[in-house]
């Protein structure tokens, strides 16, 4: 078992190692990183987060996909309601996996009332209480008693400044405010560091992570994100 300042340099050498322009082409917010205006970057993120599970070859092809049916060019189409012809409200088909075409229209829905109203998707989460993962559900009508992996990752990619791969274009969030987004690699890999005690994926867990990084990187846990999902996919068992 590593001692704990042996754990802190192992942790900053990882993230430093993971955390880089690099990590960008492999990962889901590639697609995000096609656009530079604000509503776009939104957009883009929250699609792409919310299709991020299962095979990462098959997430990104069908965020490549969607990015296609978007005509690659998202606040434009989400305005346009073209998202009604190609996700109708009935159709229960599956676009990706367990989500279907309805599923997909749902947060075309909620995206439209935004942008509709001159908004940014900042701007609205701002009429929510609570921490930014408490507020992104309450927007999107979903638990916030769950660990919201895709969600977290997406509020990583919007808040946190300073980084190669995230945007920070929120300004009114602090990254000090985030969740870690709890997958299979950065479960397996703070369990095994000793980080937490479980390996169960949970909320709770998924806080106690985020506060045992707080600890090595104060005000930005999520850096710490880098360190374990670069380390735990690189090191699989």
């Amino acid at each position: 078992m590593l001692t704990k300042n042996e754990l802190d340099t192992c942790l900053c050498k990882w993230a430093e190692e993971y955390h880089c322009s690099d990590f960008i082409a492999a990962d889901p917010v590639q697609f995000p990183h096609r656009y530079t205006v604000k509503e776009d970057i939104e957009i883009s993120g929250l699609l792409t987060a919310v299709l991020s599970f299962g095979n990462r070859i098959q997430i990104l092809k069908k965020a490549d996909e969607l990015d296609r049916i978007m005509g690659h060019a998202p606040l434009t189409y989400v305005l346009s309601g073209k998202w009604r012809d190609d996700f109708p409200e009935s159709d229960g088909r599956s676009f990706y996996r367990m989500l279907s075409y309805a599923d997909v229209r749902g947060y075309f829905e909620k995206l439209y009332r935004v942008y509709a109203a001159g908004k940014t998707l900042e701007n609205a989460l701002k009429e929510y209480k609570g921490i930014p993962m408490q507020q992104l559900c309450s927007f999107l009508g979903v638990s916030d008693r769950s660990p919201q992996k895709k969600l977290n990752m997406f509020l990583r990619w919007m808040i946190r400044t300073g980084s190669p791969v995230d945007f920070g274009i929120w300004s009114t969030m602090s990254a000090s405010q985030l969740v870690i987004p709890l997958d299979t690699h950065v479960c397996r890999v703070a369990y095994q560091l000793g980080l937490t005690e479980s390996a169960s994926f949970s909320l709770n867990n998924a806080k106690k992570i985020t506060a045992a990084l707080e600890k090595v990187f104060p005000g930005d846990p999520c850096l710490g994100d880098f360190a374990l999902f670069g380390y735990g996919v690189n090191h699989k068992e």
